[in-house]
Formats: structure tokens, sequence, C-alpha cells
């Protein structure tokens, strides 16, 4: 894949500039509106956005992101932001990625984000993931877990707990 240069590219930096402005706002809706861009790069730029500014009122929007997007990058850059915004209101969505994305990407991250999260009821669809056709997904699967069992252990979910990797 070639790096755009052409005027695509310059009609995506007055874009950003315009994301910068609306973030500096913390413009929820027009960062919302963003996640249906036709760009990808301006999509995976939002999702990271709106979980920086919406925190848990984003899991929803960020959950349909990973569940429909026709792209694998722009997934995975959801399953990561909700691991990284720790909430269980995204476990489920995480664990449908697990059992069913079609690519490996988007499985390995959102087995690594449901260890991130830490809830007990992630560790079946973990135990399920030992199971991957993909190493990496199986290794996800094996980090996850043992944050799991720290977790219950120690009975802490902390930000050292939080630090499985990605």
């Amino acid at each position: 894949m070639e790096y755009n240069t052409d005027a695509n590219s310059s009609s995506r930096l007055i874009l950003l500039g315009e994301m910068e402005k609306q973030f500096d706002e913390r413009n929820v809706p027009f960062f919302e509106s963003l996640l249906e861009h036709e760009d990808y790069v301006i999509r995976t730029r939002s999702v990271c956005i709106l979980a920086n500014i919406a925190g848990e009122k984003a899991v929803e929007s960020i959950a349909r992101v990973l569940k429909n997007d026709a792209d694998a990058l722009v997934r995975h850059e959801a399953a990561f932001s909700l691991g990284q915004l720790g909430f269980t209101s995204g476990t489920k969505s995480l664990a449908e990625a697990v059992e069913s994305d079609s690519s490996f990407f988007v499985r390995h991250e959102a087995a690594v984000a449901l260890g991130v999260i830490g809830s007990e009821d992630s560790r079946k669809t973990l135990v399920d993931a030992l199971a991957d056709s993909s190493e990496e997904v199986r290794e996800s699967a094996i980090i996850a877990l043992a944050n799991l069992d720290y977790l219950t252990t120690t009975n802490r979910n902390n930000s050292f707990t939080k630090m499985t990797g990605g």
C-alpha cells in the first residue's frame, strides 16, 4: 500500500485540524459522527478521541464500530479503546469479537482488552480462545487469563493490573 499524498490527503489534514479544535471543545457528537467517515484514518482517530473525551458514554458507540466497521485496523483500535476504558459494559462486545471477528488481529486485541478490564465474566470466552486457529489469539488469551488469575488472587484492580499489553 502506498501513502496517499494527493488532494484526498490535504482534505484529511484539514479535517484533522478541525478534529483538534473539536477535541479541545470535547464535542462528543462531532466525533460520533466521524465513526462512519469514509476515511479509515479519520475513523481510527475518532475512536481514540471519543474514548478519551466521553468515557463510559463512548462504550456503546465504540462497541458498534468493533462489530460493524469494514476495516480490521479500525475494529482493532475499537477493541483497544474499550480495554483502555476499562468498563465492564464493553465486555460483551469484546467477547463477541474474540469469538467471531474474521481478523486474528482484532480477536487478539479483544482478548487482551478483556484481560485488561479484568471481569471474571470473561473467563469462559478467554478459555475458549485457547483453541483459536491463530497463535497470536491463543497467546493473548493466556496473557488475559494470567491477569484475571492475578486479579482474583490479589483482589486488586489498579493501574498495574491494567498493563497487560496489547
